[in-house]
């Protein structure tokens, strides 16, 4: 059985019905970030939609040392302590230190370990013990069933209100895969999964001094986890991705996100009944 993950008024996981996490890959600056919020919590409202915000104030796995990283840890959580205050939204953020977990936690409903540093154990045992949800990305180095480790490390702190993200698999060079089998191997483990539709478009490093990817594909993966039976769909979103400035080519563009959330609500309807007894 599935448990039921609580953040802010959202619940995930078990028989709740499908939820977005969605938002910037990065806040560019207080004005895009409370911009992306708004549109995104009146899109909620509209539709229904489960929504957790999500932006990142550090983006401190850049591939090159000149690429914006946003305004950083102080700066960044005022923001984002601003778009929670103004919208009543729950909150996700990243962290890449334990030294960043008690002050994040200050702010975020739900705490995430990058997907590059799923296996720093002394990260993974810090966010346990912030008594928040943790959101737990499975490396693009791992197996599904590797993640039954790092779960143990977030169980040893008593804290099991935890998510598993799958972001795709490493596969060659500048390339990722995602395998919907890990969907179902992962939610066998007890916890929600969550799949994140535009991280596991892009091609590391594959445009030179920066990733590349291909947002288009981002929908298209959407729908199969979805259909797989996940609990949460992850998508970074942008007004306008050309123009921004942290992975613009797998950002979707806010206008089809109504669109694109429809289909999937039709699709987690058919499915989640069968889901829920794999």
């Amino acid at each position: 059985m599935v448990r039921t993950v609580a953040i802010g008024g959202i619940k995930i996981g078990g028989r709740h019905p499908l939820a977005l996490i969605a938002g910037p890959c990065v806040i560019e600056s207080r004005r895009q970030c409370l911009d992306v919020a708004g549109r995104l919590v009146r899109l909620a409202a509209a539709e229904q939609i489960p929504l957790i915000f999500k932006a990142s104030y550090d983006k401190a796995n850049r591939t090159s040392r000149e690429s914006f990283r946003g305004p950083g840890l102080s700066r960044g959580l005022d923001i984002l302590a601003e778009v929670k205050e103004r919208y009543g939204v729950p909150i996700l953020t990243d962290v890449h230190s334990e030294t960043e977990v008690p002050l994040a936690a200050r702010v975020a409903d739900i705490l995430q370990c990058p997907a590059f540093l799923c296996r720093q154990t002394d990260l993974i045992l810090a966010l346990g013990h912030s008594g928040k949800p943790v959101n737990i990305k499975k490396g693009q180095f791992l197996a599904p069933g590797d993640v039954r480790a790092i779960l143990a490390k977030v169980e040893s702190t008593g804290n099991r209100n935890i998510l598993v993200t799958e972001r795709g698999t490493t596969l060659g060079y500048h390339n990722l895969v995602a395998d919907m089998r890990s969907l179902p191997w992962m939610r066998a483990f007890g916890y929600p999964v969550v799949f994140d539709a535009t991280h596991s478009v892009q091609l590391p490093g594959g445009a030179g001094n920066r990733s590349g990817g291909d947002a288009r594909m981002a929908i298209v993966l959407a729908r199969a986890a979805v259909a797989a039976g996940c609990d949460a769909v992850f998508l970074e979103t942008h007004v306008n991705p050309a123009r921004a400035l942290s992975d613009k080519d797998t950002m979707l563009p806010l206008a089809q996100l109504r669109a694109l959330w429809r289909m999937l609500r039709r699709i987690d309807a058919v499915v989640r009944p069968a889901a829920l007894k794999l």
